[in-house]
């Protein structure tokens, strides 16, 4: 099932327009839709931001595992500050609960790119993320979305480490981002120099306006 057929089973539109997003008897379905994006891989902000908001309001109604759920699923969605917005509308005292801790844990990683620590606290908690379609899938395109942008050229070995690949699986991502291997430990990403590019910006002035705001008459 599609994600739009999805939306339109459970009638998200109505779920989240005016006072309806919230109604309580809506939160199951949400749940369940927060489960759908897991499964099926995709995403819906607004869908999720609305469950968070109907635990603050019913802090009893709290569901540490979609709450988890929710913020794996912001993680994948970097470098969009999509974690933040969730964090926000959690209770800081539900942060005390293990589960959610890591997931904050794990976005200050992302965040400061301690990349190496990220795997191990994912490679350490394997069911958390087993069940997240194409969760390191979209971690690693957050990663190579940095290199990107930072790297000339870098240390192949280091590349491995920080998107935690094998040689094997480093391949792919060099073709789809052509990225080359120079044969002596290092590969090259990109010309940075070449990316940045002049930008001639052109305000319209009008010459009444700023003559009136020069002799302080309008």
């Amino acid at each position: 099932m599609s994600l739009e057929m999805m939306e339109s089973k459970i009638n998200l539109p109505r779920m989240l327009a005016g006072i309806e997003r919230y109604n309580p008897m809506n939160l199951p379905k949400l749940e369940s839709f927060v489960e759908y994006q897991v499964k099926e891989g995709c995403y819906n902000l607004e869908a999720n931001l609305a469950v968070l908001k109907h635990y603050q309001f019913i802090p009893s109604k709290f569901n540490s595992d979609i709450c988890l759920k929710i913020l794996i699923k912001a993680l994948t969605n970097m470098p969009k500050a999509d974690f933040i917005l969730c964090k926000c509308l959690i209770d800081p005292a539900f942060f005390e609960n293990e589960t959610i801790k890591i997931a904050k844990e794990l976005h200050h990683d992302l965040e400061t790119s301690q990349f190496q620590h990220f795997w191990e606290i994912v490679n350490s908690k394997p069911e958390l993320f087993v069940d997240v379609k194409d969760f390191h899938k979209n971690i690693r395109s957050y990663i190579v979305y940095l290199i990107n942008i930072t790297y000339d050229k870098v240390e192949k070995d280091f590349i491995k480490e920080i998107l935690n690949v094998s040689d094997s699986d480093l391949q792919p991502i060099m073709e789809k981002y052509h990225w080359k291997d120079l044969g002596d430990g290092y590969l090259f990403i990109a010309d940075q120099a070449e990316e940045i590019k002049t930008k001639n910006i052109t305000e319209k002035i009008d010459f009444e306006n700023v003559f009136a705001s020069i002799i302080g008459y309008k």
